[in-house]
């Protein structure tokens, strides 16, 4: 359990606490993910780095991180709704989430208030999606909307129902997804005939499906170690009544950012008929720079894995890119300084010849 100076139980929980004065998210963990966290020896425990920040291993901030590092609130338009690419919108529906991932994207948003970050936050309240709603049904070129936050497993099932049964009734909507890390956080209430979350979310697969629609469940690992007999139980669960479950894992240091860990997860996601979606780089949000890699990891990782599995198995490597550029293979960079640790992207669909530049952590430097 040691890790430099820190050898003991009491250090470790100094070093936590320390920790937690200074990251930009709240800490929040299910009793599931708690369980799987290897306690005997947390510092290089790959889940416990995803979600409980430890003040020795942090690293000093790059200094083109932001907080809103993908530029949301600029593409905006209705509050809660963002429309960056032609056809789709993100619908944040809640800022609260069963678990709190320290390198959120949404840091500016999600979560409690902390030490370092004060939120501006979504409620579930039917007063702010009316002005959501009505934007997306006067805007028919919005074919396709993202259902997401904070996590849409925080949702009432009423209203999850009622969400996704007014997406589906938009003639022009043709594809509906929800963003939950449920299934890989806390496993079991999939399968809890006492809770009524999954069967909205299966009926309103099954509605779409009759309506010649597509409803998703897009869902988060970024580990083998997160999927448990329980978790395969649940992933059976919505197998067997037809909902379609699609994964995006985000490349950490520590955590994911080797070959034979991605191959592994992406196999055993496949077997579980979890679709391996994407593969993000980390997003340049503060507070979490340990947990960022270098573009050269993402490089090196996509060229090993593709091939050694189903092409349908096998996902998109990308870069969400900074200043809302959207996402964009890793591997179509249009240059990449390794010694400066800069690379450039365009996306002409979305921002035109806007040049997206895109940071490796400081850490990876040499020299």
């Amino acid at each position: 359990m040691a890790s430099g100076h820190v050898t003991t139980r009491e250090s470790f929980i100094l070093d936590v606490a320390a920790g937690l004065q200074r990251a930009p998210m709240a800490t929040r963990l299910t009793p599931h993910i708690l369980a799987l966290v290897g306690w005997d020896n947390p510092y290089s425990d790959p889940i416990r780095r995803q979600f409980i920040p430890l003040a020795s291993l942090l690293q000093p901030d790059h200094l083109q991180l932001q907080l809103d590092s993908l530029s949301e609130s600029r593409d905006s338009p209705v509050k809660g709704l963002v429309h960056r690419y032609p056809d789709k919108v993100l619908f944040l529906a809640s800022s609260v989430c069963p678990v709190y991932c320290r390198f959120c994207t949404r840091s500016y948003s999600v979560g409690a208030k902390t030490e370092t970050v004060s939120k501006k936050r979504f409620l579930p309240l039917r007063k702010y999606w009316d002005p959501m709603f009505d934007y997306i049904s006067q805007t028919t070129a919005v074919t396709d909307v993202v259902v997401s936050g904070g996590d849409s497993f925080f949702l009432e099932p009423t209203q999850l129902r009622e969400i996704g049964h007014k997406l589906l009734g938009i003639e022009h909507v043709r594809r509906i997804r929800f963003a939950s890390k449920g299934l890989a956080v806390c496993p079991s209430r999939i399968l809890d005939p006492n809770d009524k979350w999954t069967e909205a979310l299966i009926e309103t697969s099954e509605l779409g499906r009759k309506l010649g629609k597509s409803v998703a469940l897009h869902t988060h690992f970024n580990h083998p170690q997160e999927i448990s007999w329980i978790t395969e139980r649940a992933a059976q669960r919505l197998f067997e009544n037809a909902v379609t479950v699609r994964n995006q894992t985000v490349l950490l240091n520590g955590v994911n950012n080797d070959v034979d860990t991605m191959k592994l997860l992406i196999r055993q996601l496949a077997d579980n008929n979890i679709q391996p979606y994407y593969v993000y780089q980390g997003d340049m949000v503060r507070g979490v720079e340990d947990l960022r890699t270098p573009l050269r990891d993402i490089l090196h990782i996509e060229s090993h894995v593709r091939g050694t599995i189903a092409g349908f198995m096998t996902p998109s490597f990308v870069v969400d890119l900074p200043g809302g550029g959207g996402k964009r293979l890793a591997a179509t960079f249009e240059s990449y300084d390794r010694n400066a640790g800069v690379s450039t992207f365009v996306a002409p669909g979305v921002k035109g010849s806007t040049i997206h530049k895109y940071y490796d952590p400081v850490w990876s430097l040499s020299g």
